[in-house]
């Protein structure tokens, strides 16, 4: 089983979730309450064990703001949960080793 813990917004969370088992944690950088800048996500990520996998969340992000958001989280997944096309999921894939598309 493979758990993914999501909408971390601070360190002592994402400490605990990997402590707990997880296999991953995710930041939202989409509009929400959970909403993180990439500033604080980063400061958190540096923290992490490197076999957590990090996944940012967004939703119809233009793919090179995504992936300048990826970047300076230091989060090594993205998440796509907006309507992003075909072309737009691919052009992350090819800059990310992991992408994760959810379908309404």
């Amino acid at each position: 089983m493979f758990v993914k813990v999501c909408g971390i917004t601070n360190e002592d969370d994402a400490l605990l979730a990997v402590a707990m088992g997880a296999d991953a944690v995710g930041f939202i950088f989409a509009p929400s309450p959970r909403q993180i800048a990439p500033q604080k996500a980063y400061d958190i990520t540096r923290r992490l064990p490197p076999e957590i996998l990090t996944v940012g969340v967004f939703r119809d992000e233009h793919p090179k703001l995504l992936l300048d958001i990826v970047n300076r989280a230091g989060v090594k997944a993205a998440q796509l949960h907006g309507n992003e096309t075909a072309a737009t999921v691919a052009e992350v894939a090819r800059a990310l080793r992991w992408v994760i598309k959810a379908y309404p």
